[in-house]
């Protein structure tokens, strides 16, 4: 008997962009798994129901996390509370989220507790002179831009979502491997 491929959200609020491409990472190792990804701005989702689990980032600005994010995990947070879900984010323009367990600012730790988030993550961020802004040519010029996003370390991030899904799928999530 062959069960449905699990389809995995993968969505992200982002000022510029940068937070994407971290998703595009998460949903390319997941799909490696097995799964089914659909990649999703956060502004753009208003129901999670069709999937079997959840990944939310958002990137970081001003200590705050992204409103786009935020309003997607408010808007779906009844449905979210019975499916595995992880959040994510972007941030530090340095190497800090290689060296450290940076735990969610307030924002993403409340919508987390909210649905129940197996788990956050924040990985680098990116500013670069492609990026627009007055705050983006301000870092570029001091020196302080850079790319910090560390695609080997996210994918590990994703393949232990897709091992922890393959061992506590939830209540909805139907894995097509589950002796993998």
């Amino acid at each position: 008997m062959n069960t449905p491929t699990p389809a995995i959200l993968v969505t992200y609020g982002s000022r510029h962009g940068a937070t994407a491409g971290i998703a595009e990472e998460i949903a390319d190792a997941l799909r490696e798994d097995g799964f089914a990804p659909a990649v999703v701005p956060a502004r753009q989702v208003t129901d999670v129901t069709p999937y079997d689990a959840v990944v939310i980032g958002g990137s970081l600005h001003a200590g705050h996390w992204n409103h786009d994010a935020l309003r997607c995990a408010r808007r779906n947070a009844a449905a979210l509370a019975e499916r595995p879900v992880w959040f994510f984010s972007s941030g530090p323009l340095d190497t800090t989220a290689e060296q450290e367990d940076l735990a969610p600012v307030p924002g993403a730790a409340h919508a987390m507790a909210r649905v129940h988030a197996r788990g956050h993550v924040t990985f680098g961020g990116c500013v670069t002179a492609d990026t627009p802004g007055v705050v983006a040519r301000v870092l570029v010029r001091s020196g302080r831009a850079g790319d910090f996003r560390n695609p080997p370390r996210i994918r590990r991030w994703a393949h232990r979502v897709a091992g922890e899904l393959r061992a506590h799928p939830g209540p909805t999530a139907t894995p097509d491997h589950a002796d993998a």
